[in-house]
């Protein structure tokens, strides 16, 4: 037996943070803490010395995290990280759902009664 989908195995193999997590590190400096923690400096590149915390990568060298921060990867992940990220309501309401608690058999009954005729 071995791997049907080949591709997906090698794209997971080069998962990254996500930017909800990258943006978390940047406003709180014990979550970057806490995820540094989880990682042996032994097995890091470069004893864990060298870290860009925008695009969550290891550096050999301090060089070769200052030539990549010239580059254009890190800038691109710089300005996706300027923007706000979307909240749970606005994902809700993009496809739709409510979120005043009101279902759509809950209308403004009380407009319909004030209906007066004039003449």
């Amino acid at each position: 037996m071995g791997v049907t989908n080949k591709r997906t195995l090698s794209k997971t193999r080069r998962k990254t943070r996500d930017l909800d997590q990258i943006k978390a590190d940047l406003l709180s400096p014990k979550h970057l803490a806490q995820f540094k923690q989880t990682k042996a400096p032994e097995d890091l590149p470069g004893l864990g010395k060298w870290y860009c915390t925008e695009c969550a990568k290891w550096y050999e060298t301090e060089v070769s995290l200052v030539v990549h921060r010239k580059g254009k990867p890190h800038k691109r992940r710089v300005k996706q990280l300027r923007e706000e990220p979307y909240t749970q309501k606005e994902a809700e309401a993009a496809i739709g759902l409510r979120t005043d608690n009101q279902g759509p058999y809950r209308q403004n009954k009380a407009a319909d009664n004030e209906i007066t005729m004039t003449t």
